[in-house]
């Protein structure tokens, strides 16, 4: 699968997933725009993805903001004159069990995850749409579909994005846009790093493949769906999660 001559813009493509998924599209031709909030991230990630002889371009965007996300859009646009793939990325957790959760956790946790992916994805269907095609693909998560004790906010904005996924797919496929979900199940990250040993291994016991998922393992999925050979999936959310859900 090769992505020459596309474009693509990454949320959160500093670290972790967002990153893993911007060097392998790099690998195989795409040019990369990347953001996040953390500038020293995006300075190494930028100089990690220029290895691979690409055209790389950083930004420190709050997603939460539609008018950073649509300045940065435009900067894209600028620079490379089109747009042929978002990968809605960028996440946060703020765990806590609901009588205890504060508002601003709750707000903080829709804010970044689902309003961001609603800024992002409103901000390139216009050119995707003048295009006439275009790849969407959000990174929810298998929490949105079980739910889990402790992540009632999580739980939400995953679960708004798989729904907005669905939604969105029927409004844009007459433009020839495709739009799909990944929901991940437990990720070696360095969110998932930060689980205490006891929890890990109550979660590992829950994996059929006996164990966790790398972000190559996201990254793979979401090349796919971006390529050509995904023409005709359209709407759809796919986990990766070791057989965790089924």
């Amino acid at each position: 699968m090769e992505l020459k001559g596309k474009v693509t813009f990454i949320t959160g493509g500093a670290r972790g997933i967002g990153l893993s998924i911007a060097r392998k599209f790099a690998e195989v031709g795409s040019d990369i725009a990347i953001c996040d909030v953390n500038e020293k991230s995006l300075d190494e990630a930028a100089s990690a993805l220029k290895a691979s002889g690409r055209q790389v371009m950083t930004g420190k965007i709050d997603v939460t903001k539609f008018e950073e996300v649509q300045s940065f859009i435009q900067k894209i646009l600028d620079k490379f004159e089109r747009i042929d793939i978002l990968i809605n990325n960028a996440g946060i957790t703020r765990d806590g069990l609901l009588v205890r959760m504060s508002e601003s956790d709750w707000d903080a946790v829709l804010d970044v995850n689902l309003k961001g992916t609603f800024n992002c994805t409103k901000a390139v269907s216009k050119p995707m749409m003048k295009q006439r095609g275009g790849k969407i693909v959000s990174i929810a998560s298998i929490i949105g579909i079980t739910g889990n004790p402790g992540q009632a906010n999580y739980a939400a904005s995953k679960g708004g994005i798989i729904a907005f996924t669905k939604s969105i797919a029927k409004e844009l496929a007459s433009r020839n846009i495709n739009v799909n979900a990944i929901a991940p199940g437990f990720i070696e990250t360095d969110m998932t790093l930060k689980l205490s040993e006891d929890l890990k291994n109550s979660m590992l016991k829950m994996i059929p493949l006996g164990k966790f998922g790398k972000t190559e393992d996201v990254a793979n999925l979401a090349l796919f769906l971006v390529s050509n050979d995904s023409a005709y999936i359209t709407g759809q959310v796919i986990q990766v999660d070791g057989g965790m859900v089924t």
